[in-house]
Order: structure tokens, then sequence, then C-alpha cells
């Protein structure tokens, strides 16, 4: 849950979550579909999914236990490089770090030097000795985390609060390397077709081929390719909507119709209990002023 979003967006999730799965093997048994709604404006549902398939693959093959190995963790879906080295210190105390981006400053900073120049794998190491003087091994982990976070942070760093200010080659240059995180935002503009009836209900499908909302309920949706719109369908409203580092431009269009294509079905607007990404449900918000 905490990968891409902040700790405190994921704490009632993750509290509503494991007081329903106490264990793996309760988690292992559910459905995609059940995973997915406690997921529910979450967001990146793609680490329900993964999650929910690591389960099954730890219950049948590890005996419901963590691998102890790098390697074998990394087979787990979803589980790359930073993942799996927090895992084998958190859980095993191994002398490793999760390479995040608050660590990848703190060293660029150290060293003065880009983070696209620094081989981390590498730098660790070979200084393992000096990296690892303690056998706490996961608290050291998580304070590099920390340290980056709160004291070399992106913007005005607390040099002077700094516990290695007296060895760091980015406070001593008087060239210092520029530290630029800002995400790239990606602006996108699509038309959104909505076949509503007087009942208050709105035509989703899943036929979308939508790559950030792929196999969610949704009404139609094409990307803007000129103004041109078939006169059957009514403007609604233009208005944006923002998803990781996407800003969607949205133009909203609407028809009353109770005929729709056979790969849709008609949901409620109002009283929905089937999983409904919040993209989609804030679509229902701006359709609910035609009733």
């Amino acid at each position: 849950m905490l990968q891409q979003t902040q700790v405190k967006t994921v704490i009632p999730y993750f509290k509503k979550f494991t007081k329903k799965y106490k264990t793996l093997g309760s988690l292992s048994k559910i459905n995609e579909t059940q995973i997915l709604k406690m997921w529910e404006g979450l967001g990146y549902y793609r680490r329900a999914r993964n999650l929910l398939a690591s389960s099954k693959l730890l219950v049948k093959k590890y005996n419901s236990k963590l691998p102890k190995t790098l390697n074998e963790i990394k087979k787990l879906p979803g589980v790359g490089d930073y993942t799996a080295n927090a895992l084998m210190g958190f859980i095993y105390n191994e002398p490793t770090l999760a390479i995040d981006g608050n660590v990848k400053r703190v060293f660029s900073r150290f060293l003065n030097k880009k983070e696209m120049k620094i081989n981390f794998e590498q730098l660790i190491l070979i200084n393992k000795k000096n990296l690892f003087v303690t056998n706490r091994n996961s608290d050291f982990i998580e304070a590099i985390m920390e340290f980056g976070a709160l004291i070399c942070k992106p913007k005005d760093p607390k040099c002077s609060q700094c516990c290695l200010n007296k060895s760091c080659r980015y406070l001593k240059s008087p060239n210092k390397i520029k530290i630029n995180k800002r995400k790239k935002i990606k602006i996108m503009n699509y038309n959104v077709f909505c076949y509503v009836n007087k009942k208050k209900q709105i035509a989703l499908t899943k036929e979308n081929k939508i790559s950030f909302l792929k196999n969610f309920n949704l009404p139609l949706m094409k990307k803007m390719k000129n103004n041109s719109v078939n006169e059957n369908w009514r403007f609604l409203k233009n208005y944006k909507n923002s998803i990781s580092n996407l800003s969607l431009n949205i133009n909203l269009y609407y028809k009353f119709s109770n005929k729709i294509p056979k790969s849709y079905n008609w949901y409620s607007l109002n009283n929905n209990k089937e999983l409904i990404p919040s993209f989609t449900k804030k679509i229902f918000n701006q359709v609910s002023i035609l009733f």
C-alpha cells in the first residue's frame, strides 16, 4: 500500500484490511473482486492484484513464510529490488538497504554527485563494513529513509542539524548538485460518453483500452483527436482529474437512452455496491446534476 502512496492516506486502509484479513491464509482464499473492493479509492490497483497473487504463492509454495533469499523474494508478483531489500532487512535483519528516492538523495548529496552517475548497488557493496557497523540493520534501513525525508529533504535540507555535515561534500562544495525531483506531468485529453436513463442509472463497460484503468467499469472513453463529436451526444461539462502523474482534461458528454451496447451494464448513480474506481465515481458526481 505504501508504494507510491503517503502513510497518512494508507493508514485507514491498512487498519481496515488487516482487521478483515488477519493471516496470509485468509487473504489467499479471497478472489480478485473482493480485494479490489477493499482497495477501492486507494488507486494503483495492480498492487492489490500482486498482493493477492503473492499471498496465494506464499501459502502454496512457501508454507506461508517469506523466502530467505533476495532472488526468491523477487519472484513474488510485484516485488522488485527496493521491496525485496526492504523485506530482507525488516524481516531477517540482513545488512542491506532499500534504495528509494530518499536514500538516493542522501548518498547523492553526501557525495555531491548526481544520482544517475552513482551505482548504488556497487557503492553499498564496497562500503558494507562502514555502513553496517551494528546488528540493527532493520533499524538502519528505516532510519536512513527517514533521514532523507526529514533532514536531507528535497528542498531546504536541514544541513545545520545534520550529523553528517562535517564530511558532506554537498555542504562543503561551492558547486552543489541540483536536486530536481519534480514529477513530469503528462496532460491527456479525453472525451467521455455516458449513456444514462430516467432511473438514475449510467451504463458502464470494461471494454475501454485505457491502460491506467484497465479492466474497470467506465463509460466510453476516447482520446480527443478533434472537436467533432456525433450530434446525438450532448455536452455536459469540462473538468479536470489527476491520476498519479497524469493530468486528465475531460469533456463529458451524455445521452438519455434505454438501449446500450451489449458490452455495457446499467449501474445506479446513487446506491451501487459494485467495485467502482474513484475515477468513475467522479463521473457519477458530474452526471448526477442531470437529475
